[in-house]
């Protein structure tokens, strides 16, 4: 299971970050598209630093090495202007919005974010532009892991799950909430049994 960060800062932001990783979180997107990359670099040093290797930077990946920081993620938009020689060190994610787009994912790609899977939480009259659940029955892509995106909450994770999707990815559900702790402890019980 994934957390995206806020895009915007949040009370308690990296008390939180610590306190999903002790509780088992495998991976946190840091997606701050508004900070600059000093902003960015004190963010992470905020984070305790036993959680570097399970940290995906979203931008600003040049100073991705300076912290041990082995993960960067590309936008759809930078995928599609991008050359990738010279980055064989780092595990890569992506972004896409259609079936079309997955399946066209080079190989280099561990998973990609296919979204809106349901309308956003965090994102107002972000909805998805059709039915991923028939979408995904044209998958043909196996080599890239497909984590849905969008709208996703702990009564809606064993549809998407048991529908073709490998993972999910959560945003608005940990930090739209009163209490993001037990939201991911919610959905991750229920990932948990699933993969059991």
């Amino acid at each position: 299971m994934i957390v995206i960060t806020n895009p915007s800062a949040i009370a308690n932001e990296i008390s939180i970050i610590d306190s999903l990783f002790e509780e088992g979180l495998s991976l946190l997107h840091i997606r701050k598209l508004g900070f600059s990359e000093v902003e960015t670099a004190k963010f992470i040093h905020q984070i305790n630093h036993k959680h570097r290797k399970n940290l995906v930077l979203h931008n600003h990946h040049e100073i991705a090495a300076d912290f041990g920081i082995n993960r960067i993620h590309f936008s759809e938009t930078e995928r599609k202007k991008m050359n990738f020689t010279g980055l064989s060190d780092f595990a890569l994610s992506t972004s896409t919005h259609s079936i079309q787009d997955f399946n066209a994912l080079e190989n280099i790609f561990e998973y990609a974010f296919l979204s809106p899977v349901f309308p956003s939480i965090s994102k107002e009259n972000y909805n998805p532009k059709t039915n991923l659940f028939e979408d995904i029955k044209q998958r043909k892509n196996f080599n890239t892991k497909m984590v849905a995106l969008g709208g996703i909450y702990s009564d809606n994770i064993e549809k998407i799950l048991q529908n073709g999707f490998d993972d999910v990815a959560l945003l608005g559900t940990i930090w739209n909430s009163q209490d993001a702790i037990k939201n991911f402890k919610l959905c991750q019980k229920i990932v948990l049994s699933l993969s059991a």
